[in-house]
């Protein structure tokens, strides 16, 4: 996924993004859920794009991921994107990790 890529589709979303972390999602996914419920408990922000109520958003999503809508999507500020990212993961992404 290219930089742009995200940039456009971001902007597209009527959710004004404001953190460093934009988290696509659906209400059902279990994944999401638990994923949501792990970075409030670190206190790490991030922005909900349910992809089932923005096109577009689920566009980036199918891209990301080889045509498929997997969530969670978790894409960060640089453009890079992770696909159902553990906690571990994240932080480590956003230099959180506690090594």
């Amino acid at each position: 996924m290219t930089e742009s890529v995200a940039s456009s589709v971001t902007s597209a979303v009527t959710n004004a993004v404001t953190n460093a972390v934009t988290m696509y999602t659906t209400p059902w996914c279990g994944y999401c859920h638990r994923l949501k419920g792990q970075m409030d408990r670190e206190g790490i922000a991030y922005d909900i794009v349910d992809i089932e109520e923005h096109p577009e958003a689920a566009a980036l999503v199918e891209k990301v991921n080889h045509g498929n809508q997997t969530v969670p999507t978790v894409v960060y500020a640089d453009g890079t994107a992770q696909t159902n990212p553990s906690l571990m993961q994240v932080k480590e992404k956003l230099g959180l990790s506690e090594d």
